[in-house]
């Protein structure tokens, strides 16, 4: 299972982590909705990072890597939302933003990488 030696995977795999932790507390654990929706949006990165990089086909690969982008940008407007109502204070949020930029920058380089 070579996914595990991406290091976008590992980047989203961590962030991942960190959303659960953060989720698990305060005002965002009481917030059914929310919280589930971040948490499915944030598990789908790396799971459709592992999925894809284990595939037969680079075309395969790439719609994989194109979801994860997707799903990168779910937890940042989650994140977006939880912030401003204050359920994520600045130093929570801005970790969370700086990661989903990082790994969707990231997941575009791959995809640019196995689309050729």
């Amino acid at each position: 299972m070579n996914f595990r030696k991406l290091n976008v995977w590992q980047q989203a795999k961590d962030l991942t982590v960190y959303i659960y932790k953060l989720t698990a507390q305060g005002a965002f654990h009481r917030d059914l909705g929310l919280r589930e929706q971040i948490q499915r949006a944030a598990v789908s990165i790396p799971s459709n990072i592992a999925e894809g990089n284990e595939l037969n086909t680079d075309k395969q690969a790439v719609r994989h890597f194109y979801i994860a982008k997707g799903s990168a940008a779910e937890v940042l407007t989650q994140s977006i939302i939880a912030f401003e109502i204050g359920y994520l204070d600045q130093t929570h949020f801005s970790h969370i933003e700086e990661e989903c930029r990082k790994i969707s920058g990231m997941l575009q380089r791959l995809i640019q990488a196995r689309s050729k």
